[in-house]
C-alpha cells in the first residue's frame, strides 16, 4: 500500500467511491456535532495470496442490529459486505488490513436528536499489523474513570459518541506510563479495556465479565469462546472483582484490533512471572492458527478476497 494512503486508497462513501482525502462532510454534519454514528472494525490478514477478512458477515450483522437499535438505517447486511471486499479489491493490499466501516447521521439540522435525520454510510480501510507495540505484555491500570452505563450511552453498539469515554480512560493510562486502561463499571466490576475485552485465568478457569457487565459484546471475544470450548479449555462469564485482577495467574485482552494480547502487570502488580500465561499461550496461538487460515477448522471464519 501506497505511503500516502490518503491520496491513493479509495474509500466508499454514500454511494461514492473516491480517494480518501476527498471523502468530506460538511463540519456542520450531524454525527460531528453530536457523535451520532456506530462503526465496526474487521481485520483483514494477508496469506501471501490473498486477503482472508475475519467474519465479515458477523460484524455487519451487529453493525445492522447497532444501528437499528441507535435510530439509524444502513444498507442491507449483504450489500455492506460487497462494499467491504469491493473496498479490498480496489485498493489490492498486500499486507495486513483493517476495514473501519460506519453509519452516521448525515444531516446538518441543529440539535441533538436522531428522529428524522438522514443516514450515511462510509467504509475505508488502511494498514493495520500489531495494535500495541510491545510484544512483552501490556502493563495496565485501573481507570479512574468509570465505564459508560449502558443506561447513559449503549456500550454494546459501539457508538462514536462514546468513544470518548475510552478515550479519557486511554490517554490517563498513557500520560501516567502504563499501556492501556482497565474500566470498572457504575457498580464497580471489572469490566473492559478501552477498546478490548478482558479475561483473568484463575485455577485454570477462563473468566469473563458477562454480557450485562456494561461490555462491548465482541464478536472477538465469542471467538475467544468457541476456541477454549475446542482447546478442552473451562471458562466462565461472571462479576470480576477490581481484587481479582492483582491475585491472577494470568490475564489478557482480546479485540479485533489488540487481537490476543497478555497482561504483564496491573497497577504495577505483576501478573504471575510478568510473562505470557500458559493458557493464555494456547489461546493465542490457537486465533493465530485461525486467522491465517492454517486451521481448516475455522476456515468459515473468513472470507477470501
Amino acid at each position: 500500500m501506497s505511503t500516502e494512503p490518503e491520496n491513493t486508497t479509495q474509500a466508499y462513501l454514500n454511494g461514492s467511491w473516491k480517494p480518501l482525502s476527498e471523502c468530506q462532510v460538511p463540519v456542520n454534519t450531524h454525527a460531528l456535532q453530536y457523535g451520532t454514528g456506530c462503526f465496526e472494525g474487521i481485520r483483514g490478514y494477508w496469506d501471501g495470496a490473498t486477503i482472508n477478512l475475519l467474519f465479515l458477515r458477523e460484524h455487519f450483522e451487529r453493525l445492522s442490529r447497532n444501528a437499528s437499535l441507535l435510530l439509524m438505517g444502513c444498507p442491507a447486511v449483504a450489500e455492506m459486505c460487497e462494499i467491504a471486499i469491493q473496498t479490498v479489491r480496489r485498493n489490492a493490499p498486500r499486507q495486513n488490513i483493517y476495514l473501519r466501516p460506519m453509519v452516521y447521521k448525515r444531516g446538518t439540522g441543529l440539535g441533538p436528536v436522531l428522529l428524522n435525520v438522514p443516514d450515511g454510510f462510509m467504509c475505508y480501510m488502511l494498514a493495520l499489523d500489531n495494535y500495541f507495540s510491545s510484544a512483552q505484555g501490556l502493563n495496565v491500570c485501573v481507570s479512574s474513570w468509570t465505564r459508560l452505563s449502558d443506561n447513559s450511552i449503549p456500550t454494546r453498539t459501539k457508538a462514536t459518541g462514546g468513544y470518548l469515554n475510552s478515550a479519557l480512560a486511554k490517554s490517563e493510562a498513557i500520560a501516567n506510563g502504563y499501556d492501556e486502561a482497565i474500566f470498572l463499571n457504575d457498580r464497580g466490576q471489572v469490566c473492559e479495556g478501552s477498546a478490548e475485552n478482558i479475561f483473568i485465568v484463575r485455577d485454570g478457569v477462563l473468566t469473563t465479565p458477562d454480557r450485562t457487565a456494561d461490555i462491548l459484546e465482541g464478536i472477538t471475544r465469542r471467538a475467544i469462546f468457541q476456541l477454549a470450548k475446542d482447546q478442552g479449555l473451562a471458562i466462565c462469564e461472571r462479576a470480576i472483582g477490581r481484587t481479582e485482577l492483582y491475585i491472577a495467574d494470568e490475564i489478557f485482552l482480546v479485540g479485533t484490533g489488540c487481537q490476543v494480547m497478555h497482561v504483564r502487570s496491573v497497577d504495577r502488580r505483576t501478573i504471575g512471572d510478568g510473562n505470557r500465561g500458559v493458557l493464555t499461550a494456547r489461546v493465542q496461538q490457537a486465533y493465530e492458527d485461525a486467522v491465517y487460515a492454517r486451521n481448516s477448522a475455522y476456515r468459515s471464519w473468513l472470507t477470501k478476497v
